[in-house]
């Protein structure tokens, strides 16, 4: 069985900047790749981030150069960080993996900007 826990979500002003983690555990061989989507309230999950076992990302065109993934791959954990975070971008935020052809989920971290 496969554990996904994000943590870091929180309240923050707009300009302003968060971290999220992602923790996983369990019975993993080996992740393929580990990121981020989001969801805001009444619309669709979206893609934020992912990165690689071998440290190559990939971000939503319109969060490049805000947002910042990065891997400890010992620990089986991803980050994200958030700067210049704006009302737009409040979300729950949700980490999954890719691991032996199956995507795990975590249960999401809320993240509210408020103007």
């Amino acid at each position: 069985q496969v554990h996904v826990v994000e943590s870091g979500g929180g309240l923050v002003q707009a300009g302003g900047s968060l971290r999220l983690s992602c923790a996983a555990s369990g019975s993993i061989f080996s992740i393929n790749f580990m990121g981020w989507y989001r969801q805001a309230p009444g619309k669709e999950r979206e893609f934020v981030s992912r990165i690689t076992k071998d440290g190559s990302t990939n971000y939503a065109d319109s969060l490049k150069g805000r947002f910042t993934i990065s891997r400890d791959n010992a620990k089986n954990t991803v980050y994200l960080q958030m700067n210049g975070l704006k009302p737009e971008d409040t979300a729950v935020y949700y980490c999954f993996l890719y691991s032996g052809g199956i995507n795990y989920w975590g249960k999401g971290t809320l993240v509210t900007v408020s103007s």
